[in-house]
C-alpha cells in the first residue's frame, strides 16, 4: 500500500465517524466525550485495517482493492451528498417534492466531481490524459444513469416508502440519502471499472 492510501483511509474514517456520530446524536443518543473521542480513533482505524486487507487480497484479485478504494471514494462522496443535501434543503426550508429533488440533484451532481477525481485518480490509478474528452464524457454519462438511479431510488424510500421502525423524518430522510447512494454505487462501480477507466 502506498502512503496516499494510508492517508485516505485515515481520513475517510474520520469523516465516517462524523456522520456514525451526527446520526447517533439525531436519535438522543448522547455519545459524551469518552465515545465521541472513541468512534472518532476507532472508524479511521477499522477503514485502514479493511483497506489493507483489500490491499493483501487484491493482489490476485485486483478489483477487491479497487473496489474497497472506491467504496471509501464513495462513502466520503455520499457524506458530502448528504450534507450539501441538508444545507439546500435547509437555505430552501420549503417542503415541496420538486425542490427536495432540485436539491438532491444538485448535491448529487457536486458530490460526482469529488467521485471522478477519487476514482481516475486513486481507486482506479488512471493517469493518463489521452483520450480524456471520451473519458469525461464516458463518466458523466455513467454517472447520469447513476443520478437517474439514485433520485428515483431516494424518492421512493423518502416518499413512496417513508419513515420505517417508527424513525423520525429527519433521520429516516438521510438514511434514504445513503440507500440511494449504495444502489447507485454497485452501477456507478460497474460502469467505471469497466467502461470509463479500463486499462
Amino acid at each position: 500500500m502506498k502512503i496516499t492510501d494510508v492517508i485516505f483511509a485515515l481520513i475517510a474514517g474520520r469523516i465516517i465517524g462524523f456522520l456514525v456520530g451526527d446520526f447517533l446524536r439525531e436519535w438522543g443518543i448522547d455519545i459524551g466525550l469518552y465515545w465521541g473521542l472513541l468512534i472518532w480513533l476507532v472508524l479511521p482505524l477499522v477503514s485502514l485495517a479493511c483497506l489493507w486487507l483489500a490491499y493483501k487480497i487484491g493482489r490476485k484479485f485486483l478489483f477487491i482493492f479497487q473496489g474497497a478504494k472506491y467504496f471509501l471514494v464513495g462513502a466520503v462522496a455520499t457524506i458530502i451528498d448528504l450534507k450539501l443535501f441538508e444545507f439546500l434543503f435547509w437555505i430552501f426550508s420549503i417542503h415541496i417534492t420538486f425542490v427536495t429533488i432540485t436539491a438532491k440533484s444538485i448535491s448529487f451532481i457536486i458530490s460526482t466531481f469529488f467521485k471522478y477525481w477519487g476514482n481516475k485518480h486513486w481507486a482506479f490509478l488512471k493517469h493518463e490524459k489521452e483520450d480524456i474528452h471520451k473519458e469525461i464524457i464516458g463518466f458523466f454519462a455513467i454517472t447520469l444513469v447513476g443520478l437517474a438511479i439514485d433520485v428515483m431510488c431516494f424518492y421512493y424510500f423518502a416518499k413512496i416508502m417513508g419513515p420505517q421502525f417508527n424513525l423520525p423524518d429527519a433521520i429516516w430522510v438521510k438514511l434514504s440519502v445513503i440507500f440511494a447512494a449504495l444502489v447507485a454505487a454497485l452501477w456507478n462501480f460497474v460502469g467505471y471499472k469497466f467502461f470509463v477507466f479500463k486499462k
